[in-house]
């Protein structure tokens, strides 16, 4: 296979896989339609990432202030210790992804593990003392 037919094999897959993670994932809507819309272009699809990011931020501040406020304050240390080395823990784990010799889906790569990760932490978050 050619290198320009794998990187489209690539691109095909990822737009499955961001497909099924919408549905699965707690992606929005907003985000699936505009991967759609992104006719598989890096930079149009780092933005569809980048503003799927912050409405995922939004939701993992919001449910980690509720579980924060029905912890007791030794807990809510416990957790905001564990919070902070989450956040080191993302930051150099979806770094890796941006492989300087991966191309521009390397980017795509880099900014999807972002997003996942926190989409992740968030419904974690939100489950947090549920049976």
């Amino acid at each position: 296979m050619t290198r320009c037919k794998a990187w489209m094999v690539g691109l095909v897959l990822l737009g499955a896989a961001t497909r099924v993670m919408a549905d699965d994932g707690g992606f929005s809507r907003q985000f699936s339609a505009c991967m759609d819309k992104s006719g598989g272009v890096t930079q149009s699809m780092v933005e569809c990432i980048d503003a799927e990011v912050k409405r995922q931020d939004v939701r993992l501040n919001k449910a980690y202030k509720a579980v924060m406020a029905d912890l007791p304050v030794v807990r809510r240390d416990e957790l905001q210790g564990v919070q902070r080395l989450w956040l080191k823990f993302r930051e150099a784990n979806c770094r890796f992804y941006a492989d300087p010799e991966g191309g521009s889906m390397a980017r795509v790569e880099a900014n999807h593990c972002f997003l996942a990760v926190t989409a992740a932490r968030a419904r974690e978050l939100e489950g947090f003392g549920k049976p």
